[in-house]
């Protein structure tokens, strides 16, 4: 029998992020999910160190780099579409978990429950337990999710792109929010943000 579940990931390069945006540089999903896993890795581990806190570093990483698989079924949904509504956001969830639950069938049985852990919305046997670290972990996941998003503002905004202004704004704000939950996040913003968008030359 052909598994076919690391070549449908492998796909993810295909998927082209912000559809309904003019981009000045295509961003596909394969680099939106190595990012979020990088910064996510970086979240947790200013938990720990500054922090005290004792959250899976190494395990956010992995959970970042799928934590958009589903769209090489459902493709990337707009946000302004996806958080249109309630309804909406509820039946793009249950999408989401169809779409989870379908790749992890592309894998043998004795390997579907170490990968349905690292899924979010599929809810299958064997997902992250509710403990405190893991539920709070997945939570720095969503931020560095949102911070990669931000970056990207930032990058199209130094490229001269006015088209994500908007889309600026409305992340910041949101930013601003999670600074205020999560002290991490806060770490992030003021030490490792500023030098996104510079030069190469200015960044040694």
């Amino acid at each position: 029998m052909n598994n076919t579940f690391f070549a449908a990931l492998s796909r993810m390069k295909y998927i082209e992020r912000w559809a309904l945006m003019r981009s000045s540089r295509p961003e596909n999903l394969s680099e939106h999910a190595m990012e979020v896993a990088m910064i996510a890795h970086a979240l947790c581990t200013i938990g720990n160190v500054r922090f005290g806190k004792e959250l899976d570093a190494d395990r956010a990483a992995v959970v970042g780099l799928f934590h958009d698989a589903s769209e090489i079924i459902t493709g990337d949904m707009p946000t302004p579409v996806k958080y249109y509504s309630d309804d909406i956001r509820s039946a793009y969830k249950k999408v989401e978990a169809v779409a989870e639950l379908r790749l992890l069938d592309k894998l043998p049985d004795d390997m579907r429950p170490v990968y349905a852990e690292l899924f979010e919305a599929s809810g299958a046997p064997g997902h992250d337990p509710a403990s405190e670290n893991a539920v709070y972990m997945r939570r720095l996941v969503k931020a560095a999710d949102k911070i990669s998003a931000y970056i990207k503002c930032l990058e199209e905004e130094t490229a001269g792109n006015t088209e994500f202004r908007t889309a600026k704004r409305t992340i910041e704000a949101a930013l601003i929010r999670l600074m205020e939950e999560l002290p991490e996040v806060k770490v992030f913003a003021e030490d490792f943000l500023p030098p996104y968008g510079r030069t190469l030359d200015e960044l040694s």
